[in-house]
């Protein structure tokens, strides 16, 4: 799964990084080594602008709520690539709403015994040199009541974990090559015949991506998102967890 999440960069970088056209009204981005679920976040996405396609950074917040959905409903952060194009929390969203969400790296964590103690070491997933990742994403809008503004929020597709991500759990988000980004974030809808496609690309690209991720131990200061602070860069430093707590 990816449950934390961060983005080494700045607003600027972003637009630089992804060849972006430009933001949606009111986005500013400052760098940020925890990014949790209920949060606001960067997410690009193309649209038609009359006949010119224009792709965009704006901060929808994670947990994916449709339209339809009940305002106490459930917030899924993950969707599963295996039911991605067929759930009826998704389907909508990924026939027309596909985005994709910038990261340098995620957060895993594993249970380990210390002075009989459980504890849970944290682990950083991420591309060589930190570089910038594109994770495979879905948007959704909705609104309060007929006189409020539409709000947005994503959620990350999932898919089994490969190669060193495998290693620290079983789910891995669904990253995608530069090659693939135009393909994917084609504003125009998809029909049941063309998933099927899609699907193909979404797994074929994320595992060219997995074999070349790798993780470090990082401190577990990252384990409590109400005491961290978001912006410091120690989050994503190595750690030796035996010589911590």
């Amino acid at each position: 799964m990816c449950g934390r999440y961060s983005i080494a960069a700045s607003g600027a970088d972003l637009v630089s990084a992804l060849e972006l056209d430009g933001t949606e009204p009111g986005f500013e981005w400052e760098l940020a080594y925890s990014v949790a679920p209920r949060t606001r976040a960067p997410a690009i996405r193309d649209r038609l602008a009359g006949d010119q396609r224009v792709r965009e950074a704006s901060l929808p917040t994670w947990g994916l709520r449709p339209s339809w959905a009940k305002e106490k409903g459930p917030r899924p952060i993950n969707a599963r690539l295996e039911g991605v194009a067929t759930n009826g929390m998704f389907r909508s969203s990924f026939a027309s709403a596909r985005a994709l969400v910038p990261m340098t790296g995620y957060y895993e964590w594993q249970e380990a015994v210390e002075d009989g103690k459980t504890v849970k070491n944290p682990s950083y997933v991420h591309a060589p040199g930190d570089e910038l990742l594109a994770a495979a994403g879905l948007l959704a809008f909705h609104r309060e009541g007929d006189d409020e503004d539409w709000k947005a929020t994503f959620t990350i597709i999932t898919r089994t974990g490969e190669d060193a991500a495998g290693e620290v759990h079983d789910r891995m988000p669904v990253f995608l090559t530069p090659a693939a980004w135009d393909t994917w974030l084609n504003p125009e809808k998809i029909g049941k015949d063309q998933a099927g496609d899609l699907l193909d690309l979404l797994d074929g690209e994320s595992r060219t991506v997995a074999s070349t991720l790798q993780t470090r131990p990082v401190s577990r200061a990252v384990n409590n998102v109400r005491t961290l602070n978001r912006h410091d860069p120690g989050l994503i430093e190595p750690a030796e967890h035996s010589n911590e707590g």
